[in-house]
């Protein structure tokens, strides 16, 4: 299984506004200037957060998007299903060689299984488990670039 540009990029920047931000309204060329992501793509993949609720929109020069919960309460999970949909392993197209109905019964169950418990796997990981990751790694979030102009 490979998730889509889309549902990492989504990932990403939500994890961007949860590390970067605590949870405060970012510009979206803030996102895609420290996460290196097309900010055209980050306006379509917001637009799709957004109708999720899962991100607001503030208008005006101290605007941006902002998480509607807190990093503990947005799970990998419900980014993935706002982008992508839920998840599906099988796609269908064996549907016409049906020649055995007890392979693809079984088949079927199992994969439908399978999904179950990946999109459980994506569910278990919430946004704040990714910033308490980020904590413990030795690189750390470097300080934002302070200019001192002087004349």
């Amino acid at each position: 299984m490979k998730l889509s540009n889309k549902a990492r990029y989504g990932i990403r920047a939500l994890f961007d506004i949860a590390y970067h931000a605590s949870g405060k309204a970012t510009q979206i060329r803030e996102i895609a200037e420290r996460q290196g992501i097309p900010a055209r793509f980050l306006e379509q993949i917001f637009q799709d957060l957004k109708r999720a609720g899962l991100v607001a929109s503030k208008r005006g020069p101290r605007g941006g998007y902002a998480l509607v919960s807190t990093p503990a309460e947005v799970r990998l999970g419900d980014i993935l299903r706002a982008l992508e949909g839920t998840i599906v392993l099988t796609d269908g197209t064996d549907a016409a060689d049906d020649r055995d109905p007890t392979s693809r019964a079984v088949l079927d169950g199992t994969f439908g299984e399978l999904a179950e418990a990946v999109e459980g796997c994506f569910d278990a990981v919430t946004l704040a488990d990714l910033c308490d990751r980020a904590e413990a790694d030795p690189t750390r979030r470097r300080a934002p670039r302070r200019y001192v102009y002087s004349i």
